[in-house]
């Protein structure tokens, strides 16, 4: 059932956004579409390690290690002076890494760092990117996952385990500052021709591995309606969690095919402890646990988004697998017509 729709409330002219995690995708992508909003085309601020590209020169950079244990009084500090009223905190992986403690102290620690930030400065909205990924995958699963639906992944699969333990704390939040206005958007698996994550690690082989006898639907989010939904979130006030999800659901294999790649099943009892080696010598892009994602159905409902947040998707499932294998190939003709010059 879609639950009541969020009151519009009119955002002061003078209110800055910001952005951490702004050389992420989303951050990066974000600016290109606030720039011709008279909100926030002169106010955004924008936070990381790095200075991200895309943004133009007049929007303020501040240069912010979130794993520090000084940043949320340097993030606190930005915000005051920024006078800064919606917080898009976008600084998580797009991939499993390696260096799985690092990636705890930057996504849990740094998010811990971040409320307390917005706390301290009185923020009025908290914008916080998940991942559909954190209801886990499981044959028990609904046919859609609604987002009163357990956070089920897996606790071992420690890149899971740490957004899950980022959406507990963004729940605790809300329910100790009331007054403060806390979404977050739980993106499905983002495609596109110009994203990279682990989905284009996965699709960009010529042959991709999949899990004999296994055959799941899979539900795909176009790039530009992962930015829509972020911008949805920004101008309209909605607290709660959303489910971001594209048009229809295809099967695995499907998925493939459509990108005209070839599907080569692999035993799973055969490719688990492959992967964990593989894994371990940093030449896997996943640990063994994400194979569960190959395997069973994870396919979100977007109702919520739509009734409350006014965002439906503008592209379906097939729509964002050719967008990426279209681009993909372009890219390849281009090279291989430079390297013939």
């Amino acid at each position: 059932m879609v639950k009541k729709q969020g009151k519009r409330r009119t955002i002061p002219t003078s209110a800055g956004l910001a952005v951490t995690g702004a050389s992420s995708f989303l951050g990066s992508h974000l600016a290109d579409s606030l720039r011709e909003d008279r909100h926030f085309a002169k106010r955004i601020v924008t936070m990381d390690i790095r200075r991200p590209g895309v943004f133009r020169e007049s929007a303020d950079f501040h240069q912010i290690d979130l794993t520090k244990p000084t940043a949320d009084s340097e993030v606190a500090e930005v915000l005051r002076a920024q006078r800064v009223d919606t917080v898009a905190h976008l600084a998580f992986f797009s991939r499993p890494v390696k260096d799985e403690s690092y990636a705890h102290e930057l996504e849990v620690i740094g998010t811990m760092h971040v409320l307390t930030a917005c706390a301290a400065a009185g923020i009025r909205k908290i914008i916080i990117a998940s991942a559909t990924a954190v209801y886990g995958a499981s044959p028990k699963n609904p046919n859609f996952l609604t987002e009163d639906h357990p956070l089920e992944g897996n606790k071992n699969y420690r890149y899971i385990r740490d957004r899950i333990e980022v959406e507990n704390l963004a729940k605790r939040f809300r329910e100790s500052h009331p007054g403060t206005i806390v979404t977050v958007l739980r993106f499905a698996t983002i495609l596109g021709p110009t994203v990279r994550n682990l989905a284009t690690d996965y699709f960009r082989r010529p042959f991709v591995p999949t899990l004999l006898g296994y055959d799941p639907l899979v539900q795909l989010l176009h790039e530009d309606d992962g930015v829509r939904a972020l911008v949805a979130a920004i101008r309209k006030d909605c607290s709660g969690a959303y489910n971001i999800v594209g048009k229809g659901v295809l099967p695995l294999r499907t998925v493939v095919s459509v990108m005209g790649k070839i599907s080569i099943p692999m035993v799973y009892g055969i490719a688990h402890p492959m992967i964990s080696a593989l894994r371990f010598f940093n030449a896997a892009d996943a640990p063994s646990q994400h194979l569960d994602y190959l395997r069973y159905l994870w396919v979100a409902d977007g109702t919520k988004a739509e009734g409350e947040l006014g965002f439906e998707p503008r592209y379906t499932t097939r729509e964002a697998a050719l967008a990426f294998a279209g681009a993909k190939r372009l890219r390849r003709i281009h090279l291989s017509t430079a390297s013939e010059m």
